[in-house]
This record gives C-alpha cells, structure tokens and sequence, in this order.
C-alpha cells in the first residue's frame, strides 16, 4: 500500500486532517477530532444545522473517501475516518451542548460503531466502495442519537 498524498484534498478530508493518521484505533481519533467541530456547529446553527452539515460531510466523505482509498489501492483503509465524523456529529444532535450528552454521544458512537449490531455490521460486510464506508457509521450514529436520546429523556424524569 502506498500512503495517498497528506496534503492532497481528499486526503485532508478522508483522514479529518490528519486524525485518521495518528497510531492506533484511527476511528476514536477521528471521533474525538470530530466532536469540537460538531459542538460549534450546534452551538451556530443548533440541531438542525448539525444534521444539515452531517449531510453536507456526507456527501464530501463520498468523494474524499473514494479518492483515498483508490490512491492508497486498499479496501477501506483505516485511516479513513470521515465516516466517523459524520456518525459522530449525528450521535450528537441530541446530545447538544450537555456535557453528559457529548461524553454519551461519543462512547456510544464509539461503542455501536465497534460492535456493529445488526444493520451496522450488514452494512459494513455487503455494502462496497465509498458508499459503504461511509455507510454503517451512519448508521451506528443513529443508533447512538436514539440511545443519547433516551438516556437523557431518562435522567431528566428520575434525576432532575
């Protein structure tokens, strides 16, 4: 494999500037890389414009991520974690700006994005090319919204 490029667009994109280069467990990285942006766009344009911007990277994320893993001539490579950004700022949209929703949303992604249950893992397995690798994170991040969402609708009726 021949590393693409650091300084290419795609690249920076793919890789969340570079976070998905960083050794071990590039996905965390790319998650954690993912939150300070996430919360500023929550805190500008609320959830709504954290959804809208989640589309917008989406779509970006199927271009940078197709352009990086033909350069790297992989499947999937790790360092890839657009994916992960996306996934992340859904997992926070109900989160908000609550602490304990940002750490939720963050282990819980992490969490369903590890484990792939059912469809994260389908997803994962049959669904090729940049669409797939975009693809279960996605769908691990909703997971993660419903159960953020949950959590918080409980500790706010038994805790405050």
């Amino acid at each position: 494999m021949s590393a693409p490029s650091p300084w290419l667009p795609s690249s920076l994109l793919a890789t969340w500037f570079g976070s998905g280069l960083l050794p071990r467990a590039p996905g965390t990285w790319g998650s954690l890389a993912a939150l300070p942006f996430g919360l500023v766009l929550f805190w500008l344009s609320g959830p709504v414009g954290l959804l809208a911007a989640s589309a917008v990277v989406f779509a970006l994320g199927l271009w940078a991520a197709r352009g990086y893993e033909q350069a790297a001539a992989v499947k999937d490579p790790g360092a890839i974690v657009i994916d992960e950004v996306v996934g992340q700022w859904i997992a926070l949209v109900p989160a908000g700006l609550n602490p304990l929703g940002v750490v939720l949303a963050f282990v819980l992604f992490r969490v369903f994005d590890i484990a792939k249950p059912w469809p994260v893992g389908w997803a994962d397995r049959h669904l090729k090319g940049a669409f797939g690798i975009m693809a279960d994170d996605v769908i691990a991040g909703l997971y993660a919204a419903a159960a953020v969402y949950a959590v918080l609708w409980l500790w706010e009726r038994v805790y405050v």
